[in-house]
């Protein structure tokens, strides 16, 4: 058995059984890893993937079980690597990080532009996806840091550690009568076209949650991933918006008026995470800590190890978190 073998296994499962994209990302044959799959397979004396004819159809139970160890086995050896990285240059390397629209385009920028000063020699690579999309790049290793409001549930190989709370606030033109009043309601809210988040995104079903418990239905016309999409689309008189307040700039959206809206709706909580044995490197642990001041280097270690997640919820039960 080879590492090689195990590492052919893996990415030929990570890209959907499809040998020949595989061995393009690997800058390799296809006939040299179906070889060495073969052979691997000889060795195990079981099938690790289903043949149709010469195509690869689906992952064998066993292969299943394999795959897990594999895919354990080679986040160890990354590990090694990332060690003696981190003590021969422990300022070079790379930083991949998945995650929404919202918190790329509002949260991270100032983030990313003080770690960039502070390393310039580390690239950094910027994934935007859905919470699905976030949690299975962070899971397989695609990416070093998924950052998530939403779905947390998906993320059970990974540790995620809440870092700020945030809220929504309503858009809508200066001369919109929701603009007038005094006192803003949910009843209020629900007599107009809404345009928001597709679900799923940034902390959408806080929002459904609020209609639901007084019963109310939304009218929401309008769905997209992107908040400056919702904005030209409250500016073209198709509903009102309901975005993260974060997404508003009085400055760029002098246009439109922001009403707050945190008594209306529960905070939602953004949070960072990585997958369970990820050697962190001093400079993961700076942009932990830029991103989130109170997820400290040594808060870090103590959530690591911790035995479940269940005890890692208890043990971040007890931070307050910032208001973004």
């Amino acid at each position: 058995m080879k590492l090689q073998q195990l590492r052919y296994i893996w990415e030929v499962a990570r890209h959907d059984l499809n040998v020949s994209v595989t061995a393009k990302s690997l800058y390799t044959s296809q006939p040299g890893i179906s070889k060495q799959i073969r052979l691997l397979e000889d060795e195990l004396g079981v099938e690790i993937f289903s043949r149709s004819g010469k195509h690869l159809t689906r992952v064998t139970p066993a292969g299943q079980k394999i795959l897990k160890i594999a895919g354990d086995i080679l986040r160890q050896v990354d590990s090694i690597k990332q060690l003696t990285q981190e003590h021969n240059s422990p300022n070079h390397g790379s930083l991949s990080i998945a995650t929404t629209h919202t918190q790329a385009r509002y949260a991270l920028p100032p983030v990313i532009e003080g770690f960039i000063g502070k390393y310039p020699e580390v690239s950094l690579h910027m994934h935007q996806g859905t919470p699905v999309q976030i949690s299975e790049k962070a899971a397989d290793g695609t990416v070093d840091f998924a950052i998530a409001t939403e779905a947390l549930e998906l993320f059970s190989d990974i540790l995620m550690m809440p870092c700020y709370r945030w809220n929504r606030c309503i858009l809508v033109p200066k001369d919109h009568p929701l603009a007038q009043l005094d006192s803003l309601t949910l009843e209020d809210v629900a007599e107009y076209s809404i345009v928001t988040y597709v679900f799923g995104f940034t902390g959408r079903s806080r929002l459904d949650d609020a209609f639901s418990e007084k019963r109310l239905q939304p009218k929401v016309v309008f769905t997209a991933t992107d908040a400056d999409v919702i904005k030209t689309y409250v500016r073209l008189g198709l509903g009102i918006g309901i975005v993260a307040h974060m997404a508003y700039n009085p400055e760029t959206d002098s246009d439109l008026v922001a009403i707050e809206a945190g008594h209306l709706f529960a905070s939602s909580v953004t949070s960072i995470g990585f997958r369970k044995g990820t050697y962190l490197r001093g400079y993961m642990y700076d942009f932990i800590a830029a991103f989130a001041p109170h997820l400290t280097r040594n808060v870090v270690d103590e959530a690591m190890a911790l035995p479940n997640k269940e005890a890692q919820e208890e043990y971040f039960a007890g931070i307050e978190l910032p208001l973004y």
